[in-house]
């Protein structure tokens, strides 16, 4: 049986809630969803890093500037996927796009 990390399920959820103005029974159901995502999402970014042939640390454009680092102007991703996108509540797949950590550089004045 599959074990999820209750209490950020709950986190996410109370955020959900207090961003989005539903109800905290959806906002729950979106949280749940976005959970059972997650493991989805990393199977479908693994298979095509593996089509793509890349091996270095892989992240998104937002992915990378959260981790303080910004992509180059004029790389190009080094491979896209669809993935599941949970915390909607449709369940509705969105195209993401990967760049490489050799395609990014740090964020001057940022702290990394």
């Amino acid at each position: 049986m599959k074990k999820y990390d209750l209490q950020a399920i709950m986190t996410r959820a109370w955020k959900i809630f207090r961003k989005v103005q539903v109800t905290f029974a959806e906002a729950l159901h979106r949280s749940w969803l976005s959970a059972k995502a997650e493991e989805i999402n990393q199977k479908r970014i693994n298979q095509s890093r593996q089509a793509a042939g890349v091996t270095e640390e892989v992240n998104t454009w937002a992915g990378w500037k959260t981790l303080g680092y910004e992509v180059i102007h004029g790389s190009k991703a080094l491979f896209g996927t669809e993935l599941v996108w949970g915390s909607k509540g449709d369940g509705v797949a969105y195209k993401a796009r990967f760049f490489g950590r050799s395609q990014v550089q740090p964020i001057e004045g940022g702290a990394v």
